[in-house]
């Protein structure tokens, strides 16, 4: 199954933690890292792993706190043998070495590694590929938008489409693009979705369930974009090759490639 929604909940909140198991998030990330404040991490840590004790209703991956720090040898003691956990989530990732790490300690749990910094983002092919526990690379925009510098929203385009061709060149699957901090704007929302969709991003992190289902439209194919893969489908079926259909449109393995994906990211919404 594609995911398309992954939901943030501080780990040191387990009554919203219960709620976002069931309020439809094919994700939910439980945060140990920036969400929780120091004096109540040890708390967060115990409280998920009481969660991850047994395998909750929906996948649930663990940011836990930066690799290499003693908090993380704590997490990683703590929750990476429970039957319960689906991933790992590494913040502040600058090195394969680190991802490598973590995987040495966690086998055989699935790692997802967030690239937070100007270094991260320079390295995102050597972490891409540093492990085959690795399952994905991401943003993490708020501290990387801190690192740079950066005032205008376009000012991350470049190292959005960085971790973008990385996840490709490493045989990845797209990377989920990052939160859009402000629960409320959903327009904001739907907006910054297609642009991240045109980028190459598949899925996006949320904060709040009220920005779910936008996410899920947004990332979700038209009615028009799967009658155009459709009739793409049905062309290369008729006759192999490359070829022009009716409207002018050029079709070679490509394109009927890309319309293949379409149309299963469409049943994936029924």
């Amino acid at each position: 199954m594609t995911f398309l929604t992954w939901l943030y909940v501080p780990g040191d909140r387990p009554e919203v933690v219960a709620k976002a198991l069931a309020c439809g998030a094919d994700v939910v990330i439980v945060d140990l890292e920036d969400a929780v404040a120091p004096h109540r991490k040890e708390y967060a840590r115990a409280a998920t792993a009481e969660l991850l004790a047994e395998p909750p209703p929906v996948p649930v991956h663990v940011r836990m706190n930066a690799p290499r720090t003693p908090l993380a040898d704590a997490d990683l003691a703590a929750l990476a043998p429970l039957p319960g956990l689906s991933a790992l989530r590494l913040p502040k990732v600058t090195s394969a070495a680190e991802v490598v790490a973590v995987a040495e300690r966690s086998a055989p749990v699935h790692l997802y590694a967030l690239l937070e910094t100007a270094l991260g983002v320079e390295r995102a092919h050597a972490i891409a590929t540093s492990h085959p526990a690795l399952r994905g690379i991401a943003l993490g925009e708020a501290d990387l938008r801190a690192d740079l510098g950066v005032r205008a929203d376009a000012g991350l385009d470049w190292p959005r489409s960085r971790v973008v061709v990385a996840s490709r060149a490493a045989s990845l699957p797209p990377p989920v693009q990052s939160v859009h901090p402000d629960t409320r704007d959903l327009d904001g929302l739907a907006r910054s979705c297609v642009h991240g969709r045109d980028l190459g991003f598949l899925g996006r992190a949320a904060l709040h369930p009220r920005q779910l289902p936008v996410i899920e439209e947004a990332y979700l194919p038209t009615a028009r974009e799967i009658d155009r893969a459709e009739e793409v489908v049905r062309a290369a079926a008729v006759e192999p090759g490359a070829q022009a259909l009716a409207d002018g449109r050029f079709v070679d393995t490509a394109v009927v490639a890309a319309a293949h994906r379409t149309l299963s990211l469409a049943r994936r919404g029924r």
